[in-house]
């Protein structure tokens, strides 16, 4: 019995012993990542994810005032060009609220493209009378309320060591146009332009669009949206019913560039991640 009562001891001291050497090596292997965790956990749990991330340009909590120029590439009737001022507000890095104001300045037949006047001059050199109208729509005015999302936040190394911080963004909401339509001919040699109406459309927006970040204020922005509605056909007869009931859709693309000033002041990164 003492023997038997010998081995169970020799096997306790020697189960505790190896016990205690596993949970002092699990210690110390955990002892060098430990602060580490305890240091990153306490940054997660007192300032946002992207400030550990250590971003070079922070947006949350912050106002974005751009001023723009734009053209809209997809008209073939007529020019347009804009000036525009954009708003928004940042929720965070990748959720804003925007609302963007556009103005497209009448130029009268300076903004008549070829196709037009090519169009009613083979019309009046044809029949030599000036029956034959070309109906034009310009964009006077145009407002956005959209919603931001930018998925995406990058940099690139163009030369040497200069590196270029940069954003993606995607647009959606609704909009609002004011328009002004023409009749096209030739008088006595001369384009003349009889006006016809105004009309108001709601389009829906969507876009997309990059910012490209100067400093921690300042940012070029790169812009194109889509105002898409349904709207009445053009008409050449004014006289013919059937031209008049005829609708299809429209998109009138804008594309912008411009520069972007952010408020307040972003507040100092970590530099330590």
């Amino acid at each position: 019995m003492q023997k038997i009562a010998s081995l169970f001891a020799s096997l306790g001291t020697s189960l505790c012993v190896g016990m205690g050497v596993s949970i002092l090596g699990l210690n110390d292997a955990q002892a060098g990542t430990e602060p580490a965790q305890k240091a990153l956990a306490a940054q997660n749990s007192t300032v946002p994810n992207n400030v550990v991330q250590n971003r070079f340009f922070l947006k949350e909590g912050r106002f974005e005032i751009t001023g723009a120029g734009g053209y809209v590439p997809n008209n073939p009737m007529v020019t347009r060009t804009s000036g525009s001022i954009f708003g928004a507000y940042h929720v965070d890095e990748n959720f804003a609220g925007e609302a963007a104001f556009m103005y497209f300045p009448d130029l009268g037949t300076n903004d008549l493209k070829g196709l037009t006047q090519k169009l009613v001059e083979i019309a009046h050199n044809r029949s030599n009378q000036s029956d034959f109208q070309q109906p034009v729509e310009k964009m006077l005015l145009g407002a956005t309320f959209t919603g931001r999302w930018s998925p995406v936040y990058g940099k690139i190394n163009l030369i040497g060591e200069n590196v270029l911080n940069f954003d993606m963004y995607f647009t959606g909401g609704l909009g609002l146009i004011s328009s002004k339509s023409y009749m096209v001919n030739i008088i006595d040699d001369q384009l003349s332009m009889n006006p016809t109406g105004k009309a108001t459309h709601f389009p829906v927006n969507v876009g997309l669009g990059t910012n490209l970040f100067i400093n921690q204020s300042l940012a070029v922005k790169l812009d194109v949206r889509g105002l898409i509605y349904r709207a009445p056909a053009p008409v050449y007869n004014p006289d013919d019913p059937e031209q008049l009931n005829r609708y299809r859709t429209y998109n009138d693309i804008v594309t912008s560039v411009g520069v972007s000033y952010f408020i307040p002041q972003m507040n100092p990164r970590l530099m330590d991640f």
